[in-house]
């Protein structure tokens, strides 16, 4: 799985102002039990964050490459679901 590249023109110029909107994103997955929220802003906001500081990118490659080992294990190396590698004649 891949993230996206965000570039610096996408993101506020402020570093406060994306440190603060990386953290609102993660509060807001946390409790994305409610409506509007959701989990999905929990990895939105682990992506905002890591623009800025080291250990959050660092965390996200981990769980990037973690993804991407499971997804291989579950769906085969091909990745279309199958683990047929012959070919078909």
């Amino acid at each position: 799985m891949r993230f996206p590249k965000f570039n610096k023109e996408h993101m506020p110029r402020s570093r406060l102002a994306r440190t603060i909107i990386g953290l609102l994103l993660l509060i807001g997955g946390i409790l994305g039990f409610l409506p509007v929220l959701g989990f999905w802003m929990i990895p939105l906001g682990l992506i905002v964050l890591s623009v800025d500081f080291p250990f959050v990118r660092r965390f996200r490659r981990r769980l990037a490459v973690r993804w991407g080992r499971t997804s291989n294990h579950v769906f085969g190396s091909n990745g279309n679901g199958t683990n047929d590698h012959r070919k078909n004649d």
